[in-house]
């Protein structure tokens, strides 16, 4: 029986899920969107949300254990100065997961996992680049 058991394993040994999910996450953080598997796609959102709680609160204790999941400081430092203060009015449910279609080569279903304010930015990044080419 698998009660309370938490979390999918991925037919992978515990370094490389380890492995797996930090290169998502840091996918997600550097790119603010990410296409992957629905499975991959909610594990990843399970650890990236706590990061991103650990960024609103900022402190030194914070950014250690931050560091200690995600070892590149250049993404840490992106999350602590960008991401995290456009959510710092929310108690969570940074990300949305979209589902899109089946992979052609295994069917396995597919989704974009994104932050929620993912269209502002873009859309805002539209609009500064419109002005720069006129």
């Amino acid at each position: 029986m698998r009660h309370r058991v938490d979390g999918r394993l991925f037919s992978r040994t515990t370094n490389q899920r380890k492995a797996l999910l930090r290169g998502l996450v840091a996918s997600l953080f550097e790119h603010q969107r990410i296409e992957t598997t629905v499975a991959k796609a909610k594990e990843a959102r399970r650890i990236a949300e706590r990061l991103i709680t650990l960024g609103i609160k900022g402190d030194l204790h914070s950014k250690r254990l931050a560091i200690s999941y995600l070892p590149n400081r250049a993404i840490i430092a992106k999350l602590f100065s960008e991401i995290a203060p456009r959510f710092s009015g929310r108690n969570g449910g940074y990300l949305r997961i979209i589902r899109t279609r089946n992979r052609v080569n295994d069917s396995s279903p597919m989704a974009v996992l994104e932050f929620i304010d993912y269209e502002d930015l873009r859309k805002s990044k539209e609009v500064k680049s419109e002005k720069k080419d006129k």
